[in-house]
């Protein structure tokens, strides 16, 4: 991606840019694709209830149809919203199919995360207690606030009307609501002994 490529607008509008070039036949414009789209469909899987290990394989498989696909999508800037209704869809079906819902992972779980960073042994163990103190407060918030969390925190430029999209939420209420459900977790973590204790 060169400097005149990183334009400042929305997530949806980077990656229909991205997918134009690609479809056109930049081949390596797809990659960035994906590291654009791939934090978003994650947490719009997630957000189905889909177990963590599934919800991996739905993103890959969701990535491979557009590969396969890419030709019958006519306008690019429609990328994102076709992605995340193709993961929701998937999602429906795994979760159907499983006739269960899976349980979303421990707060130890969710921690798993590989370290990009060698530290001591005490940062690390650090590191992983607040993580575990932050994601068991996540999982005590509302499912609403739980899945819009997910999807908004991972997007460094979220668009609210894709995020809409994917929450069946009206795109006037995700700034309000964001804010009320980082203010309950606010109030949770201050009143955690364990929370900032690095």
């Amino acid at each position: 991606m060169t400097t005149s490529d990183t334009p400042v607008g929305t997530l949806a509008s980077r990656a229909g840019a991205a997918f134009a070039a690609y479809q056109s036949g930049d081949r390596e414009r797809l990659s960035e694709l994906v590291d654009l789209v791939t934090p978003i469909l994650w947490h719009t899987v997630r957000a189905q209830r889909v177990g963590y290990d599934q919800s991996e394989d739905i993103v890959q498989t969701i990535l491979l149809r557009l590969v396969h696909h890419a030709e019958t999508i006519d306008d690019p800037r429609a990328v994102l919203a076709w992605l995340i209704v193709t993961a929701k869809r998937e999602s429906w079906r795994i979760v159907r199919d499983s006739r269960r819902v899976q349980p979303l992972p421990d707060y130890e779980e969710a921690d798993a995360t590989p370290e990009t960073t060698v530290d001591g042994p005490e940062t690390a163990a650090l590191a992983s207690l607040e993580g575990r103190v932050l994601w068991h407060h996540v999982e005590a918030l509302s499912e609403r606030c739980r899945s819009l969390l997910r999807v908004v925190a991972f997007s460094d430029r979220p668009d609210y009307a894709v995020v809409a999209e994917a929450l069946g939420m009206p795109v006037g209420s995700i700034g309000p609501t964001r804010g009320r459900c980082l203010a309950k977790l606010r109030l949770l973590l201050d009143s955690d002994p364990h929370w900032g204790t690095s």
